[in-house]
């Protein structure tokens, strides 16, 4: 059942600058789409168009989810709709979190922003889920401070938060950026494995075409504000027809193959 449909989407800011230009993706339940392209091709601009959170730009085109048209809806709807069924983890969980706050306030607030709950409910609710996304000793954690985990953990924090109301959808925007290896390899595990559990439906946006690779069933390569390539990972991976995927898979280092003098350059796709 395809979640999340999106025909025609352009976003054109005050400057007039278009970040987006008539890009069409297609989102089943339960499955990862992963939307590639770098720095500037408008994947975090969809993103945020998918959640009405771009008031200082013109948004045109169609953003259907669960059958629902969400161009029409006004902040109001928006607003429940957010974080209920569609939840996104940002960039940079230290920017996103609170530093006067316990990780577990806010986690517990998110929860009771969509439910009648208790303070002492929503804690609960806020300890279990930092335990489901490893984070050790969660009932003495849950009283720490942003500053007081590591990169890798305030972004479980920030999984945590954003699946406490097991969304429909979750939107992952570079979720892995600024990690160690090691760090991203586990938070790719956690949130296959939540996939696998909960059945959420990822979109997962990024610059690297590893992590695509890694957890990934569709793929979207994104140029200069639309869609260049689409298809299955396996098959855009292996028999990219684009110039354009073809230098973004260029640029991965191949630990099996020769060393380049320099990596290549990225240009205009045709």
């Amino acid at each position: 059942m395809t979640l999340l449909t999106v025909r025609d989407l352009a976003v054109e800011f005050r400057s007039g600058v278009r970040a987006v230009d008539g890009l069409d993706l297609d989102l089943d339940a339960g499955q990862v789409l992963g939307v590639v392209g770098e720095s500037g091709s408008g994947k975090s601009v969809t993103s945020l168009a998918v959640l009405g959170l771009l008031r200082d730009a013109r948004v045109s085109g169609e953003i259907h989810f669960d059958g629902r048209e969400l161009t029409a809806l006004d902040q109001r709807s928006l607003r429940r709709l957010r974080g209920n069924r569609i939840a996104m983890v940002f960039q940079d969980p230290l920017s996103c979190l609170n530093p006067y706050y316990s990780v577990a306030f806010q986690i517990a607030e998110a929860y009771r922003a969509h439910h009648r709950a208790g303070r002492r409910a929503a804690h609960r609710v806020a300890v279990r889920m930092l335990d489901r996304v490893g984070i050790p000793e969660p009932e003495r954690r849950a009283r720490s401070y942003p500053h007081e985990f590591s990169g890798g953990m305030r972004q479980r924090v920030m999984i945590a938060m954003a699946l406490c109301l097991e969304p429909d959808l979750l939107i992952a925007d570079e979720p892995t950026t600024a990690l160690d290896v090691t760090v991203q390899a586990q938070i790719l595990q956690l949130l296959r494995e939540l996939r696998e559990e909960a059945g959420t439906a990822i979109m997962l946006i990024t610059h690297d075409m590893g992590v695509v690779a890694g957890l990934a069933d569709q793929v979207v390569v994104m140029h200069q504000g639309r869609a260049v390539e689409r298809g299955p990972v396996r098959d855009v991976f292996q028999r990219p027809r684009e110039p354009y995927t073809r230098g973004l898979l260029a640029c991965v280092p191949r630990i099996d193959g020769p060393l380049p003098d320099r990596l290549p350059t990225l240009g205009a796709t045709t």
